[in-house]
């Protein structure tokens, strides 16, 4: 037999592969389609869809099972409501060809979205929520049903007891989708809707095993039952989590209904899958959407989640969504949009003090929930290590990552670990496995003096940075160091309080400057709330404690905090759009901490900006009764847009209801009538003058009267033009002008306050002047 070389052998099987590789790089893309651009030859919208898809794929017999034949076997959504088109499997090429077709507004890219992750309602002011309330009495009367898009709902929680409900309201269009551990019994007079969206999901990442997760509405991660319940949890008396945080556990409104529409999955959340229950839960009648959710930012036009936002808004929906943990970083936030409510957090008067007590007499005071059958004696010392090279600057040995730590130096020894790359509890898990008996967990400069409980699986106190480097010292410098752990339980009446988590992602908004981001800070740190009967308080797979609450931190706990009082202000007020109940919450948020001090910053103990807290921490006593309101129509936020440099194309992925145009009201996007003023000077130094406007609707006393009061600048002199709105009737709207003349162009922006006072209502705005070469 002839002798065949052995790279051409190889070559047939390598051609092959690259066929394979091509034919299975499909991914997922949003396709949003013009839905007035279809032709009468079409009886329905989805046959167009499908005919203009078919016009572009290719079809390859190596592409079995994804979809060979015309475009309506590539779709795997369709959507009508917030956004129309579909979402497909499409080559990049094929993804490429379709944007050129006719009708074709925008292709978004599949993109991944990750998780932000008792004593709150009485921290903010809504208890006690007896039978005399009025925060419990307006529930009753108008009916408002809360969308949580997350990781599903685990129904048994008490938290979601429907006792003393009425009927589900005839409006409500949604359904109790059944699946592996769930059924229509499920859902009740509290749960009023339980959907699942995971085609996407199983496009990137393939078919999921339905043995280690729930293809359906239950939630075995416990993020969305927690999300669920801070939103609208009934009442639970003796609610803990083994022991800490006893009391009194319940939503932002008790009264609210829930729909679980479960996006997030084992291997994360999809675009596609989201814009799918966006669409579904304004289709079934929602009022409110809590969204603690985030995947980067991109330009308004190229943001599925902001498009489909934006759809939900005209249809009358207040939509809430976490700014993210990315912090302390500047530039740090997601969701910027102005028709969506961005959420950054804050500490509460609670936390859970624990003690480090050194060998050499020093007592240092940090944080844990740790609760186990491990214990260390607090009367006895123990050998303490630090692997680290230094105390200043954590290296691989320190952080305390998987296989790092050796078991012959740290049996028997309390472990200090720095924070950063792994998770918080993972390093606990990694101490104990190789023999150490308790951990001290130290921040690191990205952290500061922050402190976040965990429920560690071997006792561990966390403590802050500056703590942590003499600890760490200490280890290194002392011949035999030695330590031992003391856990104190719960503590009240925190001073100062709240305080801006070090966490929560920050401003400004680069997107557009003149759009304040974030825009109110809410309770996300060591929040109580039900939790998923699945999953351990760690999360670990290695946890096999079970329990009914869990204290959990992030962005993702302070949204739904805002979304459960904007659902308690539409119940209230069941006829003010999105843009007033923001407002509302925005011009009520206060400024100042429980020592009547301008609220700090975590990650440094200085004062926070608006960068880091917006217009303030959530009030929602005074929300309920703001005096004045900032709105915003759909055609107003479309006019901001107009000022954003998009073109005709790019415009019109906002304009699908009501084919919008530009009228060009807005001289700038400064003048979109937002709760937030932000004068933003080009670096032409010539301008020095630069004219705000805002109008105002009197939703307080019919007569009434308001005068201003700003605050003092060095950069800028500000004048309000007129200073005093007089009204005579309720719902009267009446505009003012705010001017800024510059003194002295400063290197960084520049913060302050306006406030307009009748004597009952204090409706503050606050005022940031930057100028543009600062940046």
């Amino acid at each position: 037999m002839a002798h065949t070389p052995l790279q051409w052998l190889c070559f047939p099987l390598f051609f092959h592969c690259l066929l394979l590789s091509s034919a299975q790089f499909f991914k997922t893309y949003v396709v949003q389609m013009d839905r007035s651009a279809m032709p009468d030859s079409f009886s329905d919208h989805f046959e167009w869809y499908s005919t203009v898809l078919s016009s572009v794929v290719v079809d390859n017999p190596e592409r079995e099972g994804q979809g060979n034949g015309g475009g309506e076997d590539r779709i795997i959504y369709s959507y009508q409501n917030v956004f129309h088109g579909v979402a497909a499997r499409l080559s990049e090429e094929e993804a490429e060809r379709l944007e050129e077709e006719h009708g074709v507004l925008a292709v978004f890219p599949e993109v991944k979205y990750e998780l932000h992750t008792t004593r709150s309602p009485k921290f903010l002011g809504l208890e006690p929520a007896d039978s005399n309330s009025a925060w419990s009495q307006q529930i009753a009367d108008h009916d408002v049903v809360v969308g949580v898009l997350d990781t599903g709902i685990w129904p048994e929680s008490e938290s979601f007891n429907d006792a003393g409900m009425s009927p589900v309201p005839a409006y409500w269009k949604g359904e109790c989708e059944t699946g592996r551990g769930f059924t229509k019994q499920n859902c009740n007079r509290k749960i009023v809707g339980a959907r699942v969206f995971y085609h996407g999901y199983e496009a990137a990442t393939g078919k999921f095993n339905q043995q280690l997760e729930y293809k359906s509405p239950r939630d075995q991660d416990g993020h969305g039952t927690h999300t669920a319940a801070t939103v609208a949890g009934s009442p639970v008396a003796g609610a803990n989590l083994l022991g800490y945080a006893y009391g009194t556990a319940r939503g932002m409104a008790p009264g609210a209904r829930i729909a679980a529409y479960k996006v997030c999955w084992v291997g994360g959340c999809f675009s596609s899958d989201i814009l799918s229950a966006v669409d579904r839960a304004v289709a079934d009648g929602v009022n409110v959407l809590s969204i603690s959710l985030g995947g980067g930012v991109s330009s308004y036009y190229r943001d599925s989640l902001s498009v489909a936002a934006f759809g939900a808004m005209e249809m009358g929906v207040f939509v809430s969504c976490s700014a993210g943990n990315g912090g302390p970083d500047p530039v740090s936030l997601t969701n910027v949009s102005p028709w969506i409510t961005t959420v950054g957090a804050s500490t509460m008067d609670r936390d859970f003090p624990a003690i480090v007590k050194l060998g050499n007499g020093r007592t240092i005071t940090g944080v844990s929930l740790y609760r186990g059958r491990i214990t260390i004696q607090e009367n006895k010392q123990f050998p303490v290590v630090y692997m680290g090279s230094n105390s200043s600057n954590p290296d691989p040995s320190s952080l305390c990552l998987e296989g790092t730590l050796d078991p012959h130096f740290v049996a028997g020894k309390i472990v200090i670990c720095d924070r950063g790359i792994s998770p918080r509890v993972q390093k606990g898990v990694v101490v104990k496995n190789a023999g150490g008996i308790g951990m001290i967990l130290s921040n690191t400069a990205a952290n500061g003096e922050e402190l976040v409980a965990d429920c560690h699986l071997l006792p561990a106190v966390a403590v802050g940075e500056t703590e942590g480097k003499a600890i760490k010292q200490y280890a290194l410098t002392n011949r035999k160091p030695t330590a031992t752990l003391g856990l104190l339980g719960t503590r009240l009446g925190v001073k100062p309080s709240p305080v801006v988590a070090a966490f929560s992602s920050r401003g400004p908004n680069f997107l557009t400057l003149e759009i304040l981001k974030p825009d109110l800070v809410a309770p996300g740190v060591n929040i109580l709330a039900a939790w998923t009967g699945k999953t351990g308080p760690s999360s670990l797979t290695t946890d096999t404690r079970r329990v009914k609450f869990n204290i959990l931190s992030g962005t993702s706990m302070s949204c739904p905090h805002v979304s459960g009082v904007a659902a308690l202000i539409k119940s209230k007020h069941p006829d003010w759009s999105p843009s007033a109940i923001k407002s509302a919450l925005m011009t009520t948020a206060y400024v100042h901490d429980n020592t009547y001090k301008p609220l700090k910053d975590a990650s440094a103990a200085s004062p926070s900006s608006p960068y880091d807290h917006g217009a303030g921490h959530i009030n929602p006593r005074k929300a309920l009764d703001p005096g004045l309101v900032y709105e915003i129509k759909p055609q107003d936020y479309f006019e901001f847009l107009c000022t954003q440099d998009l073109t005709p194309s790019q415009l019109k992925v906002f304009s699908k209801h009501s084919n919008r145009s530009c009228h060009r009201l807005l001289p700038n996007p400064g003048d979109l009538n937002y709760p937030a003023i932000s004068a933003v000077f080009p670096e032409k130094t010539t301008i020095t003058s630069l004219t705000l406007h805002r109008t105002v609707t009197n939703v307080g006393p019919a007569s009434s009267s308001y005068h201003a009061i700003v605050s003092p600048f060095t950069g800028a002199a500000v004048k309000i033009e007129p200073e005093r709105l007089n009204f005579t009737r309720r719902y009267q709207k009446l505009s003012y002008r705010i001017t800024f003349v510059t003194k002295k162009r400063l290197s960084m922006p520049e913060f302050g306050g306006l406030i307009w006072k009748d004597g009952s209502h204090r409706v503050r705005s606050p005022i940031i002047i930057t100028w543009l070469s600062s940046f």
